[in-house]
């Protein structure tokens, strides 16, 4: 494991694998983060998406409005991350829910 991750990183991980729906998502993530957080982590999936489907930064910033660099960060996570975005995105293609 990463040094950056703690016990408490572990029980929030441990307590978002216990929501059952979107509607209980909703709940939890609406109490525990903003509305700017929310919108920032689904965006960063949505430009991941974009990525993933060829589409260039100035064409993802004019869709999204998502700055240059985050649309950076994002495109190295694909690259050289743990596959996180890969890992989510594949399987909501292969449920249908890929946008």
């Amino acid at each position: 494991m990463a040094n950056w991750y703690t016990q408490d990183m572990a029980d929030y991980f441990q307590a978002v694998l216990r929501l059952n729906s979107e509607e209980e998502c909703l709940a939890f993530f609406s109490d525990i983060c903003t509305v700017t957080e929310l919108q920032a982590i689904s965006q960063r999936l949505r430009v991941a998406r974009l990525l993933r489907n060829g589409f260039s930064y100035s064409s993802i910033t004019a869709e999204t409005g998502v700055s240059a660099a985050t649309i950076s960060r994002v495109s190295h996570c694909l690259e050289y991350g743990t596959g996180g975005y890969d890992l989510v995105l594949n399987r909501l293609k292969q449920e249908g829910e890929d946008r």
